[in-house]
């Protein structure tokens, strides 16, 4: 079963966090990135994100992290324990919602997808390479990734602890950090958390990475304790802790003669909503939330998709797998957006030909398919708000 442990964390040596947190690695652009750099001389982003010729960028990151570390910027907890995590936020309809959580370091298997550690998505080979070679420079998990568990009093106990730091994010969302360092406590929960699979919900290619990283460092001889695990965000598998999100998919390159809407005929049936405006826009997506369809956005305006097999229970990324990606030119390049409203406005400036809006997953698919042991289409959930990186470290030379 899942082995779940405290460990010692690092941290930055202040508890106003705002200034030098940042978004996980994979939804920061060039331009956040920038911003996130004046924003401060030692934002979290300096690390996830190195600057610098590709020859020395890692190094440069690992060499950054070591001065912060010597002149008492960030620095390493004296015992082990768990962190509870919470984020408070309002989801798109409105709603007041708290994600509570506890980062600890998730002991890996052997290999991706065996044990009780359960994928649900696949991987992008190049992410997994970028991110090898900052762990290899670094020997640090830098933001966590994120596991989804049934373990029924894992929401309690991260309601607790002594409060360490905070920050606002520029969504607004609130994130607080705890320490759960009470024996009895750290015990019940690594207990608790091993009597149920852990089902990864974001990270997949950190979780991979550090999987091929500890048997690099096996095959050589060279293995620390630290390197069997990885930092973890362990949030309670039940729908009121968890917002997830589509991913979108916007198509660009497109040969000036494809007819993406006759592709989509072969498999559905596109019913019209009109121009491509905000307005539009909500309409579609009003219309997916009923469950009649996923979107369409082109030069044409907005349409709603309806399967020809109403009954099909294939989520929306495996159908565009399935049915669209096979039938398009090597030549049209896929982006993914979490966004419709930004998704829709690439479209009409012609950052993007044309896009497919595809509906969120549910907490209950997500675990089918982990229980099943297949996994979905890469970039299929965005789970939200995002834990910021740069609240609580780990050192794999810190383990224990």
């Amino acid at each position: 079963m899942p082995e779940f442990l405290p460990f010692r964390g690092l941290r930055y040596t202040h508890d106003d966090l705002t200034s030098v947190t940042a978004p996980p690695y994979d939804v920061i652009d060039d331009d956040e990135r920038a911003e996130l750099t004046r924003r401060h001389e030692h934002n979290a982003v300096r690390l996830i994100l190195p600057d610098g010729p590709a020859a020395t960028r890692y190094s440069g990151a690992a060499d950054l992290l070591t001065d912060w570390q010597d002149r008492g910027v960030v620095a390493p907890d004296p015992n082990a324990r768990f962190y509870g995590y919470r984020m408070q936020y309002r989801d798109d309809q409105g709603r007041d919602r708290s994600t509570h959580g506890v980062l600890g370091a998730l002991t890996l298997p052997e290999a991706a997808g065996t044990g009780d550690v359960l994928p649900h998505e696949r991987t992008l080979p190049k992410a997994k390479s970028d991110r090898l070679a900052l762990l290899r420079a670094t020997r640090a998990n830098l933001d966590p990734i994120w596991g989804l568990s049934g373990a029924p009093e894992l929401g309690a106990i991260a309601r607790g602890g002594r409060e360490l730091g905070r920050c606002i994010d520029p969504l607004g969302v609130r994130h607080t950090l705890r320490a759960i360092d009470d024996p009895e406590t750290i015990t019940a929960l690594s207990t608790t958390v091993a009597t149920s699979p852990v089902v990864l919900a974001d990270g997949h290619h950190r979780f991979e990475t550090a999987i091929n990283y500890r048997d690099e460092q096996r095959a050589a001889g060279v293995a620390h304790p630290g390197d069997d695990a990885i930092l973890c965000l362990l949030v309670e598998l039940v729908a009121e802790e968890l917002w997830v999100q589509p991913i979108h998919r916007v198509l660009s390159a497109m040969p000036s003669d494809l007819d993406l809407r006759a592709i989509l005929t072969e498999a559905a049936r596109i019913e019209d909503l009109g121009g491509n405006t905000a307005h539009g826009v909500e309409v579609l997506r009003a219309r997916m939330d009923a469950g009649d369809g996923f979107g369409l956005v082109d030069r044409l305006g907005v349409a709603l998709v309806i399967p020809d097999a109403l009954d099909d229970p294939d989520i929306d990324s495996a159908r565009f797998e399935r049915d669209v990606a096979p039938r398009l030119p090597e030549a049209v390049s896929v982006d993914y957006r979490d966004d419709a409203a930004t998704v829709a406005a690439m479209v009409d400036k012609g950052a993007g030909r044309a896009a497919l809006l595809l509906r969120p997953v549910t907490v209950t698919q997500i675990r089918a398919a982990a229980d099943a042991r297949t996994r979905m289409a890469q970039k299929t959930t965005f789970f939200a708000p995002k834990p910021r990186t740069g609240m609580v470290f780990r050192s794999l030379d810190l383990a224990g």
